[in-house]
């Protein structure tokens, strides 16, 4: 199990207390029932088996999630947000935003809008994942809340307008009026503020004004990232290709799953790859700190970040390779980071095409997808 600390009396740690089974054993807690549920969903529709969701311990909401999001600029969150900590960054319609894990991992959700479209920006702890959605679904534009279940340890969410719930590693809706209708993924992408800063300096980072009151900086889940951690509620027994919570880097195209282990991008920083009939580049670069080490996130161990790209532009290839802690392309020399972005050479300012992707606890991402191909191996 992992450490879990108490840091003060307000209600939203002790929901941290119960969701890692410090006062119910994690055999003990039941499984998931409807008779208890006081919701408007239609429980009649669903697509998954009910038994596979269980409570977390927190009631709905009982972690909120962020509905009204301030947004800071980069002078303004130097002073509380550390260059190697881990921001959630999304780059749509012309807007570049970061949202810290240190907010996140108290909230995992935040209802917002990018431009004019309607956005939803979530990080389940358990699983190590950030996703970002489109809330815009057919004529619904949905508001996301967390419904203090999991299923495969991953977050279910459910939305305000139907009160469907949603699963948030595979954005499908699993019971209520919208089962089996899925949200559509943006790129998002877990780097360090470092990273955002040199690429959109012109960019905003969601405030530590939320209103609501916890220690922004401090990581609840102490401990629980360790190599020989367990999985929380996770039913079965781990894909054994893997270690449960190696961090990997997923997508899917075109219809096929495809895992890089990050313990294979450290040693080789690039990877060009095919999945499906598409080429991809798979950058790797150290320097962003986990969200679910230390106490404090600033001080957690390097455990670096991810990017996924196109490796073209108008065209042409482009061919990246790695020279200290930037990549340069061998066609101009021009030099490139981990968003992706050429920052010096004759490209400057030019932007490889993102592919959507996650990073994600090995289990996490292997239980719902396990027929994915594991780079390496």
């Amino acid at each position: 199990m992992p450490r879990v600390e108490s840091y003060g009396v307000f209600i939203g740690l002790l929901w941290v207390v119960l969701w890692f089974g410090v006062v119910l054993a994690d055999d003990a807690r039941p499984p998931f029932s409807i008779a208890d549920a006081n919701w408007r969903t239609d429980f009649s529709r669903y697509t998954v088996p009910l038994d596979e969701i269980r409570s977390g311990g927190p009631p709905r909401d009982g972690i909120p999630p962020i509905d009204h999001p301030q947004f800071v600029t980069l002078a303004s969150a130097n002073s509380w947000l550390h260059d190697r900590e881990p921001v959630i960054a999304v780059h749509r319609n012309g807007v570049a935003k970061a949202y810290p894990l240190q907010v996140l991992i108290w909230h995992e959700i935040v209802n917002d809008t990018i431009g004019d479209e309607p956005i939803a920006v979530t990080f389940c702890p358990l699983c190590n994942s950030a996703v970002a959605f489109e809330r815009q679904l057919d004529e619904h534009v949905l508001d996301f809340g967390t419904t203090g279940r999991l299923r495969h340890s991953d977050l279910v969410m459910w939305d305000r307008q139907t009160e469907s719930w949603w699963q948030q590693l595979t954005g499908e809706a699993i019971i209520g009026t919208l089962a089996g209708k899925r949200l559509t993924m943006i790129p998002a992408s877990i780097v360090s503020y470092a990273a955002f800063k040199q690429t959109f300096p012109h960019g905003r980072v969601l405030s530590q004004d939320t209103g609501f009151r916890r220690e922004y900086g401090r990581n609840p889940y102490r401990g629980y990232d360790a190599s020989d951690s367990t999985p929380f509620l996770l039913s079965g027994s781990p894909d054994p290709r893997l270690p449960p919570m190696e961090r990997v880097v997923a997508i899917t195209l075109e219809g096929q799953d495809k895992a890089y282990p990050y313990r294979v991008l450290a040693e080789q920083r690039v990877v060009y790859d095919t999945v499906g009939t598409r080429t991809v580049v798979v950058l790797y670069n150290a320097g962003t700190a986990s969200a679910l080490d230390g106490s404090r996130i600033a001080a957690s161990r390097d455990v670096g970040a991810t990017g996924v790209f196109l490796p073209q532009l108008d065209g042409r290839a482009v061919t990246l390779v790695a020279r200290g802690e930037a990549f340069i392309d061998r066609e101009t020399q021009s030099t490139w980071n981990i968003l992706g972005k050429a920052i010096a050479g004759p490209l400057t300012g030019q932007q490889l095409p993102p592919v959507v992707h996650g990073d994600y606890f090995a289990f996490a991402w292997l239980v719902f997808k396990p027929e994915t191909q594991i780079y390496g191996k």
